[in-house]
């Protein structure tokens, strides 16, 4: 793995994310108050874009299609997929499975990822 150039800090305001294509994967790029986070672009429990889902509470994404929310930060479950009623059935064929996250490092205004 090597760091790749993502974007401008300036580019993704706190409190937003972008996909970014990078060493031919699509990234997504998130910018908390404490920083910047990336993980994997597609939720994990049907890889559906989680560029959709909306950042909650302390540096959480939760998955706009079925309510699957991460840490960003460390790529853990906080909670799996449970939305709409009854796709608790499909979680046991898809059981939990934690985000890829990348390292970030921010140097001279430029967002750098370890992919």
């Amino acid at each position: 793995m090597a760091f790749n150039y993502v974007a401008d800090e300036r580019d993704i305001p706190v409190g937003e994310k972008r996909v970014i294509n990078a060493a031919n994967e699509k990234i997504l790029v998130i910018h908390l108050p404490d920083g910047f986070y990336a993980t994997q672009a597609k939720c994990p429990h049907m890889s559906l874009p989680l560029e959709k889902g909306h950042i909650v509470g302390d540096g959480h994404i939760r998955c706009h299609f079925h309510r699957a929310e991460f840490d960003v930060r460390t790529g853990a479950v906080c909670e799996w997929a449970n939305f709409p009623p009854g796709i608790q059935l499909l979680n046991v064929i898809r059981g939990e499975k934690p985000l890829n996250t990348y390292k970030v490092k921010v140097e001279d205004g430029k967002v750098y990822v370890d992919c």
